[in-house]
């Protein structure tokens, strides 16, 4: 079966081009558009897509705003940000409001669908200064939870690892943990090691279980913090 996509856009010119671009895949269905986030909400109710593809900079109600809002009522329905620059602080507030990961506007059609395979999969579209810069959110809040006395995993300025995660991944999942924290996706990582698409979700499935976590930005921040892998 397609994917159900909704896109949302606030340029009617860039809206078309996408959509005209996007219906050139057969494994892509476009269930409806909005060239503003009140409107997409809307669309949401009465289409009920799988994905959504949304603008991070939409006048007044914001991509972030939309996400939170769609998270909150339809938490299945992933999202994918589009922005036109690598806005670091909007992309990880975009992505802690509930979005699978960004895409830069202009990026190939091509990408933008496997990026959509990719979410709907229950992957994630991150790039590797992300991942570092979540590590350094995730250190700041600890640090500041401990100054004010709320209770903290732990005494220093960064939370305790779960476990040891190089003595619980296998060396092919540390290989493949490693890959996506590059930024590859999951068809990248497949075509680079030789193996399926559905092996590289298997694998990921297990790391998600092993690190107690539920996306690849989370795999990759606890990654990082565990010291398992380095970008």
């Amino acid at each position: 079966m397609p994917i159900r996509v909704l896109v949302v856009e606030d340029q009617p010119k860039i809206l078309k081009a996408q959509i005209k671009l996007l219906e050139t895949f057969p494994d892509i269905e476009i269930v409806g558009s909005a060239l503003s986030g009140e409107t997409a909400l809307e669309e949401v109710e009465k289409t009920q897509p799988e994905v959504i593809l949304c603008d991070l900079g939409l006048p007044q109600m914001s991509g972030i705003d939309v996400t939170r809002q769609v998270k909150a009522k339809y938490p299945h329905i992933e999202i994918l940000i589009f922005t036109i620059f690598d806005e670091e602080e909007k992309v990880i507030e975009a992505i802690t409001a509930g979005a699978a990961g960004y895409l830069l506007k202009g990026a190939p059609v091509e990408k933008i669908v496997e990026g959509i395979k990719d979410v709907k999969a229950g992957g994630s579209v991150i790039q590797p200064n992300l991942a570092r810069a979540l590590l350094r959110m995730i250190g700041v809040k600890v640090q500041q939870a401990g100054e004010s006395g709320a209770p903290t995993e732990s005494t220093g300025s960064a939370p305790e690892a779960k476990s040891s995660g190089a003595s619980v991944l296998t060396d092919r999942e540390l290989e493949i943990l490693q890959i996506i924290a590059k930024g590859l996706s999951n068809n990248e990582a497949a075509k680079v090691l030789g193996l399926s698409k559905a092996t590289i979700r298997t694998h990921l499935e297990h790391i998600y279980e092993k690190l107690d976590v539920t996306n690849r930005v989370e795999a990759v921040t606890e990654g990082i913090r565990q010291g398992i892998i380095n970008i």
